[in-house]
């Protein structure tokens, strides 16, 4: 009598696929294991068999490639950008003004826009009517490019961690964005803001935004021993940083913005490193600027005298008359005033660094010498700053007519001269 074959234990974690009492047919697949160590094991039902096993087939193939979904409760787009804000790109984890422009893009663009979709039913087209939305609204092309920028990084966050299986930012299209020409400030209006700003204190912070050109955050973060009067240099390697609060108060005081609470407590720092590598660098300090520093440190010795015990110690170049760093908000004011008061046009804080790299275009400097003066990392950015202007264009054509014509000793004429060496008429 023959034996009937011994029947084979499936192994453990292998799909199954049975019929089940209620009538609908059911498949099993383990695609991993769960956080608390257990298998995950994904359960789906069909009508029938084939169905059922071709949805059992597509789940292990996801399974294969890593496509499968975490398992749990799905995110929403507004629970996951929340989270990837508050506990994984949060400082010091990346550096401050980089979490500002994420924070703005998030709560005020993506959150309000894109926020009760479920991240991994996101689709390309909802980022691009959100960017059209922004862009109907006022909001300039710069604007939702970084909304687009942010959301890409979350997404590819998202995905690493198994959250979503695409990235639906990389298929998205983003707004264009148009370069605006910035017309730097010419010679006569730097020397007239240069007179104004000499009319009040820390005029020289202004001499040296407009010299060498010097972001912002550089000047106000620059410290006295940054300064080597010896060697005629400055070392510029920390920003300045916008100061951020949160409330103090022990009960509501009532104020939206924690900035104006009575209580408010600092939760930045005063500086933090230049942006990049490039941007640290040790500048030469042309002597009528070495001139101007000592003046501006003997004023300030002064002041700190008058002081007394309510004088801060922070060793800054450019500080209050306390001792205490500049706010670059009071500091853009100032700037403002400083365009009034020396009537000249109106223009962003942050063009007299193009003034700068322009001025040094005139003189001739190398490009590589002016990268390294402006902190550029690349030569794009020589391009972008540099401008060609109408002084300077007049300025070449007034060489180029010195090199190839002279006047003519008799007739008043203008002839072409003939280079020195070259050949003559009749030879």
């Amino acid at each position: 009598m023959e034996k009937e074959p011994k029947k084979t234990r499936r192994p453990n974690g292998a799909s199954t696929i049975y019929l089940g009492s209620d009538g609908k047919w059911h498949g099993r697949v383990t695609v991993g294991v769960k956080d608390d160590g257990s298998p995950d094991r994904r359960h789906v039902e069909r009508k029938t068999e084939a169905q059922v096993i071709k949805a059992v087939r597509e789940l292990e193939k996801q399974r294969d490639t890593g496509a499968v979904p975490k398992a749990g409760k799905p995110w929403t787009v507004k629970a996951w950008l929340t989270h990837w804000m508050e506990n994984i790109t949060a400082p010091p984890v990346i550096r401050e003004s980089s979490y500002s422009a994420y924070h703005s893009a998030v709560y005020v663009h993506l959150i309000p826009g894109i926020g009760k979709h479920r991240l991994d039913k996101l689709e390309p087209e909802h980022l691009e009517r959100l960017y059209a939305k922004m862009q109907r609204a006022g909001s300039k092309p710069a604007t939702a490019h970084q909304a687009h920028r942010t959301i890409r990084v979350a997404l590819n966050e998202a995905m690493r961690r198994g959250h979503v299986v695409r990235n639906v930012a990389t298929l998205a299209k983003p707004p264009r964005i148009t370069e605006e020409e910035v017309d730097p400030y010419s010679v006569k209006e730097v020397q007239r803001l240069l007179e104004e700003a000499a009319k009040s204190r820390n005029s020289t912070r202004w001499a040296i935004a407009l010299a060498l050109g010097l972001r912002q955050g550089e000047c106000l973060g620059m410290r006295w021993r940054d300064v080597d009067f010896d060697a005629g240099a400055i070392r510029v390697r920390r920003n300045r940083l916008r100061p951020k609060y949160k409330h103090g108060c022990q009960k509501p005081c009532g104020r939206k913005h924690a900035g104006y609470c009575p209580q408010r407590l600092r939760k930045n720092e005063d500086t933090a490193e230049t942006k990049s590598r490039a941007g640290k660098r040790i500048i030469g300090l042309p002597d009528e600027l070495a001139d101007l520093l000592k003046l501006h440190r003997d004023a300030q010795g002064r002041e700190r005298v008058a002081a007394g015990g309510d004088w801060t110690a922070g060793d800054w170049v450019f500080a209050t008359e306390t001792g205490e760093p500049l706010n670059p908000r009071s500091d853009y004011d100032e700037w403002k005033r400083l365009l009034t008061g020396a009537g000249v046009r109106d223009g962003r804080l942050h063009d007299a660094r193009h003034t700068a790299s322009t001025v040094l275009l005139i003189l001739g400097v190398p490009e590589r010498t002016v990268m390294s003066i402006m902190g550029w990392s690349s030569t794009a950015m020589a391009a972008r700053y540099q401008h060609v202007t109408d002084s300077i264009r007049q300025d070449v054509a007034k060489r180029v007519g010195g090199l190839l014509w002279t006047r003519a000793a008799e007739g008043g004429g203008n002839v072409p001269q003939e280079p020195s060496g070259g050949p003559t008429s009749g030879k």
